[in-house]
Formats: C-alpha cells, structure tokens, sequence
C-alpha cells in the first residue's frame, strides 16, 4: 500500500490523492517556442526508473498541492514538501 504524508494532514492511503505528474518546469521564454517545441514540452517526459519529484493533490482531504519524491520502480515515496518551501534540508 502507497503512503503519501501530506504536509498538511500527515500520513494518509494514496487512495486520497490525485498523482499530478511528474515536475516539469516551464520553459523561459515559452512564447518564443516554436510549436514542435511547445508540444515536445507538454508532452514528451523522460518516464525514467528512479527517483523523481511529482506533483500530487490532496483530493480527499485538505485539497493542498504539494510536492513528492517517490521512485517510480519500488513506489517509495521518501519525502514530500510544499512547493514554496526550497527541496533542502537546509
């Protein structure tokens, strides 16, 4: 069973979130991407094994978005943290 611990409920059943993708920055510059460009972004992710950050949302609780590093091959879920907050332990 999947756990995601939401910054703002604690520990919960993945049953209540909503995986929102993997983190994907916006390009700089996005209006001046030409359309093959602009489509490879939206469209095209790397699907590798290994740890990722993902974005996930609280749908039946709180209703927070937030951030989670999980590895996609074991589904380990090794930290989460809201986005405005930096990803360190500093």
């Amino acid at each position: 069973m999947l756990i995601l611990d939401c910054p703002n409920c604690g520990k919960r059943n993945a049953s209540e979130f909503r995986y929102g993708g993997e983190v994907h920055p916006r390009p700089p510059a996005a209006q001046q991407l030409s359309e093959a460009e602009w489509a490879h972004y939206l469209y095209m992710r790397p699907n590798q094994q290994g740890v990722q950050s993902e974005w996930w949302y609280h749908r039946a609780g709180c209703g927070l978005w937030f951030l989670a590093e999980r590895h996609t091959y074991t589904g380990q879920v090794t930290r989460t943290w809201l986005p405005e907050n930096p990803k360190s332990d500093d």
